[in-house]
C-alpha cells in the first residue's frame, strides 16, 4: 500500500471502519448472551451453544493467514466491501439456520472472513493518514471492537430477549451491509491488493533478515556474540524474542481461563449469581462499560509500566472471581462484582499487547502483534471449548474455580518469567560491552 497524505483527516473513513468493526465483534460474540435462549430454540445444551463462539474463533486463527495470502492481489477496497459482506451473511444464516449444524456452518462462514478483516483492517486504516497521524487513525478505526463489548452484545442480548435471537442475528445481517455499504462510499481506496502484497513482502523479507539493526554487534538473528577467552564467540539468543513468545503463550492461557466461564456468563449469573434474566443485558452493558474504563486507566497512567501492572491486574481479576463465589446466590454483591471483573480484566488485554510490543525486537515487532492476536483468538476458542466439557462434566461452579486456578499460575508465570528475561537482558548487554571492548582493544585493520 501506499500513503495517501490528505489535506483533512479521513474520518469518514475510519468511522467506517469502525462500525464495521463494531458489528463484526458484535456478531462473534453475540452468543454468550443469548445461551440459554439459543439451546432451548436448536434442542442441545447451553454447551454446545458456547462452542460456537470456539468455531468462529478457531476459524479465524487457523485460516486468517492462509486467507489473507490467497487475497493478495484482491484491490483492498473492494475485498473489505467484499469481507463484510460474507460477515453478514453469516449472520444471516445463523438468523435462519434450521439445526444447530448448519449454524455451526454459518460461524464458519462468518470467520472465515472476519480473520482476513482484522488482518487487513489495521493496516488499511494507517495507509490512509501520514505517518505522523497513524496512532490517532488506528484508535478511531479500532474503537468499534472496544464498543462491540460495551454496547453491542448487551444490547443484542437484550435485543435477544425481547425479540427472539434469530430477529437479532436478522438485523445484526442486515446492519452488517449497511456496514458494507458505508465502506463502500466512505473509505477512500488506497491501491491494488498486487501492489500492497508485493510491498509488505519486501519489508517483511529486510525485516526478518535483521536489514534494519538493532544496535552494535546485532546479528541477523538478533543474537548477541559473547567473547570467551579470545575462542569462536558463542551467540546467546536474543531475550526479547523469547519475551515475545512468553508474551503470547501467557495471553492465550490467560484468555482460556477467562472465556471460560464469560461464555457462560448467561447461565451463570441467571443460577449461580441469582440475577434474572431480565437483568443480563444490564449486567452485560455495565462490564462493558467497566471494561472501557479498564481501557482508560491503561492509557491514562497504567500503560507506562505494564511489567508492574500486569501482574496486579492478574491477582485483582482472581481475587475478584473469588468474589463471585462468595457472594453466590446473593445478586446485588454478584452484580458489583461482576462489574469489578470488567475493569479489572479490561485492563489486561491492552497491558499484555503494550508489554509485548515494549520487548519485541523493532524488526518483528509486526509479526509478534500478529502472533498476539492469534494466540489472543486461540484463547477466546479454546477458553469456550474448554469452558464447555466443564460445564457439561462439573457444573457451572466449577467455570470460577478454573479461571481463578488459571489467572494464578500466570501470573506466576509471567512474574519468574519477567525476571528470568530481566536477567538475560543484562548478560546481552555484557556481551555487548565485551565485544565493543575487544574491538576497540584490536584496534582498527
Amino acid at each position: 500500500m501506499t500513503s495517501t497524505p490528505a489535506a483533512r483527516f479521513p474520518w469518514g473513513g475510519l468511522l467506517a471502519l469502525a462500525v464495521a468493526s463494531f458489528l463484526s465483534i458484535s456478531g462473534e460474540m453475540l452468543p454468550t448472551g443469548l445461551l440459554p435462549e439459543m439451546g432451548r430454540d436448536l434442542g442441545v445444551s447451553e454447551a454446545s451453544v458456547g462452542l460456537l463462539v470456539s468455531v468462529f474463533a478457531f476459524t479465524v486463527v487457523f485460516t486468517s493467514p492462509v486467507l489473507t495470502h490467497f487475497t493478495s492481489r484482491i484491490p483492498r477496497h473492494r475485498l473489505l466491501v467484499g469481507l463484510i459482506s460474507v460477515i453478514a451473511l453469516g449472520a444471516a444464516g445463523t438468523a435462519f439456520a434450521p439445526t444447530y449444524g448448519w449454524m455451526v456452518a454459518a460461524r464458519v462462514l462468518g470467520g472465515l472472513a472476519h480473520g482476513v478483516f482484522w488482518a487487513i483492517a489495521g493496516a488499511y486504516a494507517a495507509h490512509l493518514v501520514p505517518k505522523a497521524q497513524v496512532g490517532r487513525a488506528l484508535a478511531v478505526s479500532s474503537s468499534g471492537g472496544t464498543l462491540a463489548f460495551v454496547l453491542g452484545v448487551p444490547l443484542g442480548t437484550a435485543l435477544g430477549q425481547a425479540v427472539g435471537w434469530r430477529v437479532a442475528f436478522g438485523i445484526l445481517a442486515i446492519l452488517m451491509v449497511i456496514g458494507a455499504v458505508l465502506v463502500w462510499r466512505l473509505l477512500p481506496d488506497v491501491g491494488s491488493g498486487a501492489d500492497d502484497a508485493e510491498a509488505f513482502r519486501r519489508e517483511g523479507s529486510e525485516a526478518m533478515t535483521g536489514a534494519t539493526p538493532v544496535g552494535p554487534g546485532a546479528l541477523a538473528t538478533g543474537a548477541i556474540p559473547i567473547i570467551r577467552d579470545g575462542k569462536a564467540p558463542r551467540e546467546l539468543p536474543d531475550a526479547s524474542v523469547l519475551g515475545v513468545v512468553l508474551s503470547c503463550i501467557v495471553t492465550g492461557v490467560f484468555m482460556i481461563g477467562h472465556y471460560s466461564l464469560y461464555t457462560y456468563v448467561a447461565p451463570f449469573l441467571e443460577r449461580s449469581s441469582g440475577l434474572s434474566s431480565s437483568s443480563l443485558s444490564i449486567a452485560l452493558f455495565a462490564y462493558g462499560i467497566a471494561g472501557a474504563v479498564g481501557l482508560l486507566l491503561v492509557g491514562v497512567a497504567l500503560g507506562k509500566r505494564p511489567a508492574l501492572a500486569i501482574p496486579i491486574f492478574m491477582a485483582l481479576v482472581a481475587v475478584t472471581v473469588i468474589g463471585l463465589l462468595v457472594f453466590e446466590g446473593r445478586p446485588v454483591p454478584s452484580f458489583v462484582v461482576f462489574v469489578i471483573l470488567g475493569v479489572t480484566f479490561g485492563a489486561l488485554p491492552p497491558l499484555l499487547q503494550t508489554r509485548l510490543l515494549q520487548v519485541a525486537p523493532a524488526r518483528i515487532r509486526d509479526i509478534a502483534n500478529s502472533f498476539y492476536t492469534s494466540s489472543f483468538n486461540a484463547g477466546i476458542g479454546a477458553g469456550a471449548l474448554i469452558g464447555g466439557f466443564v460445564l457439561s462434566g462439573a457444573g457451572l461452579g466449577a467455570l470460577p474455580r478454573l479461571y481463578i486456578v488459571i489467572a494464578v499460575v500466570m501470573l506466576v508465570v509471567f512474574v519468574v518469567s519477567d525476571r528470568v528475561l530481566a536477567r538475560r537482558d543484562a548478560r546481552r548487554r555484557a556481551a555487548r560491552r565485551a565485544e565493543r571492548a575487544a574491538r576497540a582493544a584490536r584496534g582498527p585493520r
